[in-house]
């Protein structure tokens, strides 16, 4: 299993402990933004669990054209370097288009492209050619032994910094369903692999926007890390009730913890 690096962090390889990508969906606004910050680093660092910091400026991918997409690209980078520096943690925050992979990179230290982008060979190896750590989204249409092509183009530039992430698989309509198995093939790859427990219970595009049901992430979690990933992504908000996007499925902050005490511990015996 190959290391990567984020920001001052190294990931991955044999016996390493768990990590966490965590944070809320969308940037609201700035008090929300560095409270949900600094409660996921202060967890983190006491379980002593390798953090990275996640928060999207804009979401270019939700179901309505009228849905809250964030304070934009210039702003939303802003808050983001904010958090960078009070913290001192890695930050990861997804681009939707090439343009956006450079400022997004003399912010942040991982790159993401979105699971319904994974097949957009500029967008990736534009993001690559930022030398910044790339974690790639598969694609809810994709078999896990189909990652190796976005593999490929990132390696094509270089670039061996990578993750890989599993989010679910459509299953019929609004729904999706993990297989297990799929964490397993993709590590086959060399590279670190990281399971979403939150976007993995979503119901997408029921009723023109995205449900879901938090209550399986911690279920879907536990499974993911008993089946050998490197590392866990969480979307955490201080009320989900009220959260501006992905309502349904983000974790309250409040039950963080506990999950990922028991998450890291779980590792630990898997890892023997």
């Amino acid at each position: 299993m190959k290391t990567i690096r984020a920001g001052k962090l190294t990931l991955g390889g044999k016996r390493a402990p768990l990590f966490v990508i965590a944070g809320p969906c969308i940037i609201e606004n700035e008090r929300m933004l560095m409270q949900t910050a600094e409660t996921l680093a202060g967890i983190c660092d006491d379980l002593h669990l390798p953090f990275i910091f996640k928060c999207s400026y804009d979401k270019a991918n939700r179901t309505a054209g009228d849905s809250f997409r964030g304070p934009g690209l210039k702003r939303g980078l802003a808050l983001l370097a904010k958090v960078k520096k009070k913290l001192g943690v890695p930050i990861l925050t997804d681009v939707h288009e090439i343009a956006q992979c450079k400022p997004a990179a003399e912010v942040c230290d991982v790159l993401q492209i979105p699971a319904f982008l994974c097949r957009q060979t500029d967008l990736i190896q534009a993001a690559a050619r930022t030398k910044r750590c790339i974690n790639v989204k598969k694609g809810q249409f994709l078999a896990p032994t189909e990652i190796t092509h976005a593999v490929a183009k990132i390696e094509a530039t270089g670039n061996r910094n990578i993750m890989l992430t599993e989010r679910g698989s459509s299953f019929g309509y609004n729904n999706l369903v993990v297989d297990m198995r799929g964490l397993a093939i993709m590590r086959e790859l060399g590279y670190p692999v990281v399971f979403d427990a939150t976007h993995s219970v979503q119901m997408p595009g029921a009723g023109g926007y995205t449900g879901g049901d938090r209550r399986m992430a911690p279920v879907l979690a536990r499974a993911a890390v008993a089946a050998g990933c490197d590392g866990v992504f969480l979307e955490a908000h201080p009320n989900p009730a009220k959260a501006k996007s992905d309502a349904a499925n983000q974790l309250p902050l409040s039950q963080v913890k506990s999950l990922l005490k028991t998450l890291r511990d779980l590792h630990a015996v898997v890892s023997l």
